[in-house]
Parts: C-alpha cells; structure tokens; sequence
C-alpha cells in the first residue's frame, strides 16, 4: 500500500523541510558551523578556468578546426533506487566534459536538472549551484580553443558524519530517503597549448544532497553544497 507521506502534497512538504528547517536554524547552525550551507544559499565559489599550461606564459592555443562528431545526446543519469550508485553517476556527469564537442555546457546543465527534485521545489537552488561548477558560455568558448576536456578521478565517496549530526538534530522531521554523499577526486584537464598536449590536476571535494526512496521513487539530486566545502 503506498503511504501518503511519500506521495504528493505530504512528499513535497516533508522534501521541503530541508530548507525550512535550516531556515529556522535547526540543521543551519550544525552547516553554518562547518562553513556549509548549500542546502540553503547554495554555492559562491568561482567558476573553473581554462587549464594552466605548464609552458610558455604568452598566449599560443592552437586554433581547433571543427568540434569532434559523436553522441547525438549526452547520457542520462541511472533511474535507480541505490543512492551511492546514483551519486556517482552524478559526479561523472558534473565533472565530464570535453570542449571540442557539438555539446554546451547547457546540454550538461540538463543531464543534472533532467535528475532534479521532481517537485521542482529545489531546482531554482540547483540551477545556482549547477553555474558554480560548470563553465559559463564564454569561458566554455575560451577553453574551445586549447580543445580543453576535463574529467574527475573518485578517490573517495561517503555519506559524511555531519549529515547524521544534521539529521539527528532534525529529531525525525527530515522524510526517510534524504541522504548527503561526500565526493573526493581529483579534476583532471587536458588540451593543447602551442601544438602540444598539457594536462593540470587539482584535487576536488563536495557534497551533494540527495532523495531517495521512499521520500521519492527513485534517486533525485536535491542540491550540492560549495566547491572544496564539504561536509566531513
């Protein structure tokens, strides 16, 4: 028999305490106090830039001739019940690209919204993490031009000790299925500076929220918290 709390009007409210419970500084002052607070004004660390090239200082990127032909459309993250699973899909799709593709950083942005909280009560927060980690337009046609493709190494995926301080601080009011996962890697970027292939490494960490049954369905991606910011 379906439960009602999980369905409906009772699964969007119990999804929204998230944020009124932080607003009324119940889960806010665990975050606030470890410096994360995605869940309530999301990220405001930078944009990436293009990839640091280990050699000359003067500008030489080689000018692409035309973008590399492949996929008609980028993957849809996993419609599955096992958040570790879907967490990791959501951490491949967030940090994978290649520029010198058909593909925009919009065609990226929709794999993720496309997998967002079906109540479309966490999006608008998602949509502003979401400009936060990847690439705007501009520096998306900057990094064109180094032929510039990133991915991500996990070296460690968990759910972290402060989102059980913060659920039980919650004292049962947070829906069954709410879950946080801690994503550690490394960012790797590669592209051609003067003709020659340079790569840069930069270690990563970041927390994303996310819905799980039975609060929902299936897995959903609620927000992420700042870049190297985690919860621990």
């Amino acid at each position: 028999m379906t439960d009602p709390a999980t369905t409906g009007p009772d699964r969007a409210r119990r999804l929204r305490l998230i944020i009124s419970l932080a607003a009324a500084g119940i889960i806010l002052a665990i975050l606030t106090g470890i410096g994360i607070y995605g869940l309530v004004t999301g990220p405001a660390t930078s944009r990436p830039g293009p990839t640091e090239p280990t050699g000359p200082t003067v500008p030489g990127p080689t000018v692409p001739s035309s973008p590399t032909t492949g996929p008609a459309e980028l993957p849809p993250l996993p419609e599955t019940t096992n958040p570790e699973r879907f967490a990791e899909a959501a951490a491949e799709a967030l940090f994978v690209w290649d520029t010198f593709t058909t593909f925009a950083p919009d065609d990226h942005r929709a794999v993720l919204l496309a997998a967002a909280d079906p109540s479309g009560t966490e999006t608008p927060g998602l949509i502003s993490d979401l400009s936060n980690y990847l690439p705007s337009a501009a520096t998306w046609r900057d990094l064109q031009e180094y032929r510039t493709a990133q991915w991500i190494d996990i070296d460690r995926l968990y759910v972290p000790d402060q989102w059980y301080e913060a659920v039980a601080a919650a004292d049962g009011q947070l829906a069954d299925g709410l879950i946080a996962y801690t994503v550690e890697g490394t960012r790797h970027r590669e592209g051609v500076w003067f003709d020659e292939q340079v790569t840069s490494q930069h270690a990563v960490a970041f927390t994303m929220f996310l819905s799980c049954p039975p609060a929902t369905d299936r897995c959903v991606l609620l927000r992420l918290s700042q870049l190297d910011n985690p919860l621990r």
